[in-house]
């Protein structure tokens, strides 16, 4: 498990701090974060996780792979919150592409690696959704909300469905300006995620396009302990407040017993955090029964840890947490509409009854 702290000749920490001074540039004025994502492409981190067919780094297995992944996630987020979501769309587009792609679907995703492209994976959408429309020419109808990178991304992996099957993957362009819509994304948090709405009205398909077969994205428990992922972007961002909370404590406030608890209990629940989501990492990489429950455990856990770093900061740092151009004021900011994912109570819920059922089962209960 890693500390919070981060020794001064880790290259990591540059990375960070750069994304850092970066995203006080996107904060101040909302708009997709270009130069970041550059700096991403040039540490190398843009195709690492793809296939080695791809142009991606061949690991020695699914667990290396994710303990590598996890770290870098966190890393992005430690830096940028939205950055962070950026990448982790983009990495979970090169997961499909590993698990569903096919020969000619992997080559074209390795040349656009190379031109350093950037992918999503869009899922969220208003009623009725997105859907497939026609039978020898098939186009789409509908639009995509919450789509990360919207008009700035150059591709998306969306979800389409049609009546009576499961939903099938799309690869769609992400950069039309004509199909994005920001006007909505005024929110206080998370400003350079651009989150959208990406209009796919009429948008033709060609079987190039179409990415596994039907169900292949829901299917589990890739779909639900996949989770983790966002929860290490998650992750970094609660390390970096509580960082930034323990370099704001002036030396009167680290002589105060009551503000060292605080800061005491917030570092302590970080670091459970973590636990949790490198244990659900590693779950995941082999899809072990409890992979799902691991990875819905995780999520309360960072969801925990995350709002007691925002309260410790606003009562250790003050008035100082709140005021604009303040690091830590930029993270609880991004923090808060970042762990507001869908269904925390149900999840944790769903974690209950299954911890219940495998290890505290009723005698004469059904398994």
């Amino acid at each position: 498990m890693t500390a919070i702290p981060r020794p001064r000749d880790n290259p990591a920490v540059s990375l960070s701090d750069d994304l850092a001074r970066l995203g006080e540039r996107y904060d101040a004025v909302s708009r997709f974060p270009s130069d970041s994502l550059d700096m991403l492409v040039a540490r190398g981190l843009h195709r690492r996780f793809a296939s080695p067919e791809a142009g991606g780094q061949a690991f020695a297995d699914e667990e290396t792979c994710n303990a590598h992944m996890l770290t870098a996630l966190a890393e992005v987020g430690h830096g940028d919150l939205s950055v962070g979501r950026l990448f982790e769309g983009h990495v979970n587009a090169l997961l499909l592409f590993r698990w569903y792609g096919s020969a000619s679907q992997t080559q074209w995703l390795r040349e656009q690696l190379a031109r350093g492209a950037w992918f999503g994976v869009w899922a969220s959408e208003p009623p009725p959704g997105v859907r497939f429309q026609g039978s020898e020419s098939l186009r789409l109808t509908g639009a995509k909300s919450f789509a990360s990178g919207a008009g700035g991304i150059d591709w998306s992996v969306v979800t389409a469905s049609s009546e009576g099957e499961a939903r099938r993957l799309v690869i769609v362009c992400a950069n039309d300006p004509e199909r994005s819509d920001l006007s909505g994304w005024r929110v206080r948090g998370m400003r350079a995620s651009v989150s959208g709405s990406y209009d796919l009205e009429g948008m033709a398909v060609t079987e190039a396009m179409l990415l596994g077969e039907a169900g292949e994205y829901d299917r589990e428990p890739r779909f639900t302990a996949g989770a983790w992922r966002f929860c290490a972007v998650q992750l970094g961002g609660i390390e970096a407040l509580i960082a930034e909370t323990a370099r704001g404590m002036h030396p009167k406030a680290r002589e105060d017993a009551i503000l060292r608890q605080r800061f005491a209990k917030a570092y302590v629940a970080a670091r459970n955090a973590r636990f949790w989501v490198e244990e659900a990492a590693r779950k995941a990489a082999t899809e072990t029964d409890d992979a799902i429950t691991t990875a819905r455990i995780a999520r309360g856990m960072t969801e925990d840890a995350g709002l007691l770093a925002i309260e410790t900061a606003a009562r250790i740092l003050g008035t100082r947490s709140a005021f604009d151009g303040q690091r830590a004021d930029k993270i609880a900011r991004d923090l808060s509409l970042y762990l507001r994912q869908a269904g925390p109570d149900y999840a944790r819920d769903e974690a209950a009854k299954d911890i219940l059922a495998r290890e505290f089962a009723l005698p004469g209960s059904l398994p």
